[in-house]
């Protein structure tokens, strides 16, 4: 039998490479180019191609395949998108950071059955236990494209900080957070959000876990031990505020966003809201209901607004944040872990007068305040423009990924119904049947993709559904998600 050459028909390839000893024969028809990212993808995980090994070139690996080069080229180009491997000139392209790895437990410690990790009501541990649980494919929401993480940018940052800081900077810092970053983050807030406000009101936080931690103890003694919430809303942060010992009753969210007659009939004296892109829905709170909000508030009120996936819009304009109109009313928190990543741990808190002595008494006892280096390296990337151009970069990735989730669902699980398409890192499905979203979720990681259901994130009933996270994801992981969804559906 002849070799095949670059070119020829698919179904006549009979060639393969002593690279990783890849055998195209197993390659789907007309996904060449899915299969051997993937292989490459699984070669770097394991440790057969190491950080600082090199690829073969695409002309030669093409050959040995007997596959055009633009299959080959196709490949390394999503390897380099995802930040796995990078090219070095005439050193080729060389593999530069493995795929986070996911620990796989033995033993007496090893990770529950599918259906032990999703039970109706989730406890306080469920999500580092889902976190730690194998998976092929990860669709958890809330998650950035981690391989996305501008390290170039960040070295630079890194090294012009350490050039100009004195002795002195080395010691304790402010518990408020560095002042180069309070001024920074005043002037992100200024040209992103539409918020007015002086360096000296932000409070540097760990993100926006300890902010509505360092509330939760500033508001009790002031009376306040009570935040309605959002519902469908997010089952995190109403386990923060319980374990600070605030209730959180829900209050219902349609197509407008959150019902404020309901809120306005509970008399519950402040609210926490998601206004540029409710968690999960992706609803976006419209005019006439920031009017009543803001009517409630001037009443005597108190808004939490958590701008959560504020900068990741793609098919709408921006939405001023509820901060921008309020800021007597308002406690504002933000942070870098959807833009950026959450191990870097930083975020931002304003708050009224009336209550900033409080929130930096209790920030100070926590822990005296961030680790200051990474601050400082956070203000250069924003005062230089880098963190504007990784948002831009990353806008573009998410329509791609976004654009390819709701298309796989349209082709898999034509039944369903697409919610909050249009901002964020995540899309919501709802989907009717007698089957709950737990049993689909436990049957979705029975197939090695992970998914949260939507009843977690709900105090009262609710059409069954799944929130599915596409950032950190691509397009055949997606494609190959989803399919294992709706597997999951049919049983």
């Amino acid at each position: 039998m002849r070799s095949a050459k670059p070119g020829d028909a698919e179904g006549s390839i009979t060639a393969g490479s002593d690279f990783l000893h890849l055998d195209i024969a197993t390659a789907p028809p007309g996904r060449r180019a899915d299969w051997l990212a993937d292989q490459l993808r699984r070669a770097i995980a394991d440790g057969r191609l190491p950080v600082g090994g090199r690829l073969p070139a695409t002309r030669v690996l093409a050959a040995d395949l007997g596959v055009s080069r633009g299959v080959v080229v196709e490949a390394y180009q999503r390897m380099v998108e995802e930040g796995h491997v990078a090219g070095r000139g005439r050193a080729g392209t060389v593999v530069v950071a493995a795929p986070a790895a996911t620990p796989v437990r033995s033993g007496p410690t090893a990770a529950p059955p599918p259906a032990a990790l999703f039970p109706r009501a989730p406890g306080s541990g469920i999500f580092d236990a889902v976190r730690t649980a194998p998976a092929r494919i990860d669709l958890t929401p809330g998650v950035p494209d981690l391989a996305a993480f501008p390290r170039g940018d960040w070295l630079r940052a890194e090294r012009a900080v350490l050039r100009r800081l004195a002795a002195s900077d080395f010691g304790y810092g402010d518990p408020r957070g560095a002042p180069a970053l309070r001024r920074a983050v005043a002037a992100w807030l200024a040209r992103s959000r539409g918020i007015a406000v002086d360096p000296a009101e932000v409070i540097v936080t760990t993100g926006v876990s300890q902010a509505l931690g360092l509330l939760a103890q500033a508001l009790r003694p002031a009376g306040v031990d009570t935040v309605a919430v959002e519902d469908p809303g997010s089952l995190g942060v109403r386990q923060q505020l319980n374990n600070w010992r605030v209730a959180t009753p829900p209050i219902a969210v349609d197509d407008a966003g959150l019902r404020v007659d309901e809120l306005a009939a509970s008399g519950v004296p402040a609210v926490l809201l998601t206004p540029a892109h409710q968690f999960p829905t992706g609803v976006v709170l419209d005019g006439e209901r920031r009017r009543r909000v803001a009517a409630w508030a001037r009443a005597g009120g108190l808004v939490i607004e958590d701008d959560y996936d504020a900068e990741h819009r793609y098919d709408r304009p921006p939405v001023p944040a509820l901060r921008a109109m309020l800021p007597d009313h308002v406690c504002y928190a933000g942070s870098v872990s959807k833009l950026l990543a959450p191990a870097l741990r930083i975020g931002w808190l304003l708050v009224p007068a009336r209550h900033r002595d409080a929130v930096v008494e209790a920030r100070r006892n926590a822990d005296l305040g961030n680790a200051v280096l990474p601050q400082l390296v956070l203000a250069e990337l924003m005062t230089s423009g880098a963190l504007e151009r990784q948002l831009r970069l990353l806008r573009r990735r998410h329509v791609r990924r976004r654009d390819a989730m709701v298309a796989a669902i349209a082709r898999h699980v034509p039944g369903a119904t697409v919610h909050g398409a249009a901002a964020g890192l995540h899309l919501t499905v709802t989907f009717d049947g007698a089957v709950t979203d737990t049993e689909v979720a436990a049957r979705a990681l029975e197939r090695g993709v992970k998914a949260q259901p939507l009843s977690w994130h709900c105090q009262r009933p609710h059409p069954p559904g799944l929130v599915l996270g596409y950032a950190a994801n691509t397009v055949s992981d997606i494609e190959e998600g989803v399919e294992a969804i709706a597997a999951a559906l049919a049983g």
